[in-house]
């Protein structure tokens, strides 16, 4: 929990009454949770925007923590779908956001069984990032990559970036990953059909052309990727600072009006969407997505979990690990 905005330093670990399940929720034994970029944003929102949601001065909500995955406790007496000892993960975006603890309660709308033969910690990874990544190869009006299409992944090696590139490799894509250069080895593990090393390269000026971009955390001007795009091509952000964001909003229509390109931020991002979840647990039972977990930290280590994300080490989810 914390009760301030600012670095992984400000949460702490405590000791709290165990929630009671109301009429619609359900109370979830935590086994395993993740870390993703939006945790890091609840903790100082880089768009000041965002505090008229999150809290203006402070936080309203202490806790911390999207994914979750675990075992089913108790219900409440509305509760239809789930009963005690069921398997279950969820996204918790819109639910509290608490998911670094022992015990959480929430809408039984806010989980989804979790395949039997998937272990809660490779369960707790997907449903936030793999459900954004398949979202940002999928425009809100239904259009998708082809085969042989040209895909560029910036942020590769990260929560999202991993995901992006081996969906993208499912569907046939030529993908291009974008990482620091120590984690290069890392991106072409995961299918990358080529490299760039940020730290030497400048990735939006190689003179190449992409169907599809796909942007983890964008650094650079809109208007800066059009040389980067073929003909009706798709350049998809889902984050960045506030200046960006105004760029997303007021100036990334109009360059997409000009230059007959898509452009922007995810705004057709749905939360744990459970059509795409399906989509998931099918690509990884044809082992043509696997999770990949770069280190697990117990409850008790939440703030080191948060900061080693934070100063970008991960390579691919962090688990926070909680029951066995």
């Amino acid at each position: 929990m914390r009760d301030r905005y600012g670095p992984p330093e400000v949460v702490e670990v405590r000791e709290i009454e165990r929630p009671t399940p109301k009429d619609d929720e359900v109370l979830v034994r935590v086994h395993a949770a993740s870390v993703n970029r939006a945790d890091l944003d609840g903790l100082y929102p880089r768009w000041q925007l965002s505090r008229l949601f999150l809290g203006v001065r402070r936080p309203r909500s202490p806790g911390l923590g999207l994914d979750v995955a675990g075992v089913v406790k108790s219900v409440g007496p509305n509760v239809t779908r789930f009963k005690p000892g069921d398997r279950v993960f969820g996204d918790l975006f819109n639910f509290g956001q608490s998911a670094f603890a022992e015990y959480v309660a929430a809408p039984e709308k806010a989980f989804l069984p979790i395949p039997a033969e998937m272990p809660f910690d490779q369960a707790a990874t997907l449903p936030h990032s793999a459900v954004l990544a398949l979202q940002g190869l999928r425009l809100r009006n239904g259009r998708t990559i082809k085969q042989d299409d040209t895909v560029l992944v910036v942020g590769a090696s990260g929560n999202v970036g991993p995901f992006v590139v081996q969906i993208a490799k499912s569907m046939g894509a030529h993908v291009t990953g974008v990482a620091r250069g120590d984690k290069l080895d890392f991106v072409r593990s995961l299918g990358a059909d080529e490299v760039i090393d940020y730290t030497k390269v400048d990735y939006t000026r190689t003179g190449r052309r992409f169907d599809w971009i796909v942007d983890v955390d964008a650094h650079h001007s809109v208007l800066r990727w059009r040389a980067s795009l073929t003909p009706r091509a798709v350049y998809v952000a889902m984050g960045g600072p506030g200046s960006w964001l105004l760029q997303a909003l007021f100036v990334a229509p109009l360059a997409s009006i000009a230059t007959g390109n898509h452009m922007g931020l995810l705004f057709w991002w749905k939360p744990f969407n459970p059509p795409d979840v399906e989509t998931l647990e099918a690509l990884i039972a044809a082992a043509k997505l696997r999770p990949v977990i770069d280190r697990r930290f117990p409850l008790s280590e939440v703030v080191e979990a948060l900061r080693y994300v934070d100063e970008g080490q991960a390579r691919g989810k962090v688990v926070i690990t909680v029951a066995d």
